[in-house]
């Protein structure tokens, strides 16, 4: 799944499909909650699950 970027990002007619993208992107954030060593996750590591990262890369081609 890839996440539109601020600012550019549009609603889908669907509502449905914005439910489901925020629902995946929570199931992929309590993954990696479950499987950190520690008490929270890093801003970086929030960023890497939620590929913020790689967004920003897309965009600055």
């Amino acid at each position: 799944m890839r996440v539109a970027p601020p600012g550019t990002a549009t609603v889908p007619a669907d509502p449905d499909c914005v439910a489901l993208a925020e629902i995946e992107l929570c199931g992929d954030l309590i993954i990696a909650a479950s499987a950190a060593d520690g008490e929270r996750l890093s801003a970086d590591r929030i960023d890497e699950v939620l590929r913020v990262a790689a967004e920003r890369a897309t965009q600055d081609l």
